[in-house]
């Protein structure tokens, strides 16, 4: 089955476009102060309504208030809230019930007791999204390149349909899949020139890669 593949953090029309000209089913906006990524409610409701239905929308924010989750539904109105915060399976219930919106829960990974956690969010998010460990010395929940080891997520039930994150490119989309076997894959960093800075070439790159995979021929 082909993946749901979610371009995150993007901010220009260009690269939006981009994105779902080559057939992303989900796209991702940033509301969170200290990533390059960021974006303000006003650009981002700018950039859902270009969306016009052709993919999913996505709110990526950490450990949101009720005042901003409140402007989240009624200005931007996006399809999903992905919360990549310390939010606690009680919080994630709340979200959904205020704004009647999906919602992603991101969950970080680097050892296998990690995965010890998905069992409390299971039937309360819609999705877990599962993405490395922040690096030491970094602010930022996701968006930093880097991957886990993909191996320990044998032993999760087949009928957990994730999103795998972290680290993910061109160049390693065909192991990411093979090894882990998502049922959605969520890049950023891999699809940019610098940090924030998505680059259609390298968006296009990434499809191609995807192209290949589909078609049996992934080298």
């Amino acid at each position: 089955m082909k993946p749901d593949v979610k371009i995150c953090g993007l901010s220009t029309p260009e690269t939006l476009d981009a994105a779902l000209s080559r057939g992303a089913s989900h796209v991702g906006f940033v509301h969170f102060a200290k990533s390059p990524r960021h974006l303000d409610v006003e650009p981002m409701a700018a950039l859902v309504r270009r969306v016009a239905g052709r993919a999913e929308t996505v709110i990526v924010t950490v450990d949101p208030d009720d005042d901003l989750i409140a402007r989240f539904a009624g200005e931007v109105r996006p399809d999903w809230l992905q919360l990549h915060g310390r939010e606690t399976p009680e919080r994630v219930a709340e979200v959904k019930a205020r704004t009647g919106l999906k919602v992603m829960k991101a969950l970080p990974v680097a050892e296998a007791a990690d995965l010890e956690a998905i069992a409390a969010y299971r039937g309360v998010a819609d999705r877990i999204l599962l993405d490395s460990k922040r690096p030491k010395g970094s602010d930022l929940p996701g968006g930093n390149g880097v991957s886990f080891d993909w191996r320990l997520l044998a032993v999760l039930d087949p009928g957990l349909a994730y999103m795998l994150s972290g680290g993910i490119d061109a160049d390693n989309v065909a192991e990411a899949l093979r090894v882990a076997r998502p049922a959605g894959i969520d890049v950023s960093s891999g699809v940019e020139s610098a940090p924030g800075v998505k680059d259609v070439r390298r968006i296009d790159t990434f499809f191609d890669a995807l192209d290949r995979i589909a078609a049996g021929t992934p080298a």
